[in-house]
């Protein structure tokens, strides 16, 4: 069986990750499974992120890399939302995304939004804070190996998205 697609959409909080899900699924005729670092965070009791956010936050990123792998060994595609930071616990978080992929079909995808923009997406969200992307912007991995690149601020999440499936699979989106 071959192995499924993983895409990692690599981006800070509003840079429209999750929009550019939202509209593969709704336009591919490929089929992707998605997993994110939200959905893991919520595996996760609250005493715990209390205690020790990032250790318990960095330990659930990685199972969310093998759940990937899993999905991928049963031949089937899988979106990654999330964001490659170089935290404790992490570090040095690109150099285990390689090695856990390695002989994966993994592409990394940048999704790109200049940080004024995504600071208005935050304030137009109540549930994130104004600087929110400004700090995870600092945490990121640098000299990322990028298959692809989004700008969010230049096409809709639809165009992105459409970009992205043409990139892995020379072909158009459904409209």
């Amino acid at each position: 069986m071959n192995k499924g697609q993983i895409v990692f959409l690599n981006g800070v909080t509003s840079s429209g990750k999750t929009s550019i899900v939202e509209a593969i699924q709704a336009r591919s005729p490929e089929f992707f499974y998605v997993v994110a670092n939200d959905l893991f965070e919520e595996t996760i009791g609250e005493r715990y992120l209390r205690e020790d956010y990032w250790k318990y936050l960095s330990e659930a990123i990685i199972m969310m890399y093998h759940t990937a792998k899993v999905f991928s060994d049963h031949g089937k595609h899988v979106l990654i939302d999330g964001i490659i930071v170089e935290r404790p616990g992490l570090a040095p978080h690109y150099e285990k995304v390689k090695e856990i992929f390695s002989g994966y079909p993994l592409s990394i995808v940048e999704v790109f939004c200049p940080l004024d923009i995504c600071r208005q997406r935050n304030l137009a969200r109540e549930h994130r804070s104004e600087d929110q992307s400004e700090e995870q912007h600092k945490l990121m991995a640098r000299d990322i190996g990028y298959s692809f690149k989004v700008n969010t601020h230049e096409n809709t999440s639809e165009e992105c998205a459409d970009l992205i499936v043409g990139h892995l699979f020379g072909e158009r989106t459904a409209e």
